[in-house]
């Protein structure tokens, strides 16, 4: 049952790799600082402590050096791409027509740009994945926002991630602390040039699925009433991190499926209308479900991930029926494209990268 593509394989579970240490970690990353902003009545700015927790994504190094690194690496590229965002919220204008063809142009960029650096700074996961949907998502944020606020409330969150993936650090045993920080490496190792082409190809392959998805969701807006275009966008890119041309054709599957399932969860939430206080919580413990899966199996991790990610979305405004209808149909057309781009290209570019 080695083949990705057996339906078995929906349902099994890979080996753990002591995923709860790491699920607590991006669990709590993102909780406190949803907890804070809702005890100072800013739940407004809940969307950019949800991105900017996803700095606990990236630590799951097996020393606190190498978490270290792999969180400064990957939540200092986020924090870069929520800068970006900000500062070009207020002149995409994404409630025009003109505006939401330039914010499907300025991120199909992302894509690619993030892409390359996450595959030059070896950032894991791979991909540019969680770029595509903080830019997009807060580039279309209805409302003006105010920058300072926005930019100190994913500062603040970042560090706390930093700061939760160390510690413990200064409490362990003298030889277990030598060990955990042995093994230094450099912030982006030295690429051989056929990875550099091969990590240019991946560069392409993100920014061309991004780019069409984007570009037929919007086309198809009008007749499908669809209002999160982006979404199309971050489905389409999911197949092209898998290690060989099977496994990237059973993510995007996998993501279609999960994303029903966990679509049947989201309605129960919006069905029990549960106070802020309790959407918090749930965020925290969706986020502790994804982590324990979401290396084992991506279709239960996906159940997961879908209401974690509609609910963080939509924490400032009620989450509505509406949301279902847009996941679904945005993430059949986003993971259709990024198989048909996976079966098109070139499969020495996985390999070569080692992906």
């Amino acid at each position: 049952m080695d083949d990705p593509l057996h339906w078995k394989k929906l349902f099994t579970l890979g080996p753990a790799q002591r995923d709860h240490r790491a699920a607590l970690r991006a669990s709590c990353g993102v909780f406190l600082p949803l907890l804070v902003l809702l005890s100072l009545d800013r739940i407004d700015l809940a969307l950019f402590a949800v991105f900017a927790a996803f700095t606990n994504i990236y630590g799951r190094g097996p020393s606190f050096a190498l978490r270290w690194r792999a969180q400064l690496r990957g939540g200092g590229l986020m924090w870069l791409v929520m800068v970006a965002a900000v500062a070009t919220q207020a002149f995409l204008e994404a409630g025009t027509e003109a505006g939401r063809w330039a914010v499907i142009g300025v991120t199909t960029l992302i894509s690619g740009t993030c892409a390359l650096a996450v595959g030059w700074l070896r950032i894991r996961p791979a991909g540019s994945l969680f770029h595509i949907f903080a830019f997009a998502a807060i580039a279309t944020l209805p409302a003006s926002i105010n920058p300072v606020e926005a930019l100190t409330t994913a500062t603040a969150t970042f560090l706390l991630g930093l700061g939760i993936g160390q510690f413990g650090r200064w409490w362990q045993r003298p030889a277990h602390r030598e060990r955990a920080v042995a093994q230094p490496k450099p912030f982006a190792q030295a690429m051989a040039p056929g990875e550099w082409r091969a990590l240019w190809g991946q560069a392409l392959g993100h920014l061309v699925a991004a780019g069409l998805a984007g570009a037929i969701a919007q086309i198809l807006q009008p007749a499908l009433g669809l209002e999160h275009t982006y979404w199309a966008m971050v489905a389409a890119v999911v197949p092209l991190v898998g290690h060989t041309t099977r496994d990237a054709v059973a993510r995007g599957i996998h993501r279609v499926l999960g994303t029903a399932v966990g679509l049947v969860v989201m309605a129960l939430v919006i069905w029990a209308e549960p106070p802020l206080w309790a959407l918090v919580l749930i965020i925290g413990l969706f986020q502790f479900g994804t982590e324990m899966l979401v290396i084992r199996n991506y279709f239960w991790a996906q159940v997961c991930i879908t209401p974690l990610a509609l609910i963080g979305v939509s924490l400032s405004r009620d989450p509505t029926a509406g949301l279902l209808y847009d996941r679904i149909v945005e993430t059949v057309i986003g993971a259709v494209i990024g198989i048909v781009v996976v079966l098109i290209s070139s499969r020495r570019v996985r390999s070569a990268l080692g992906w």
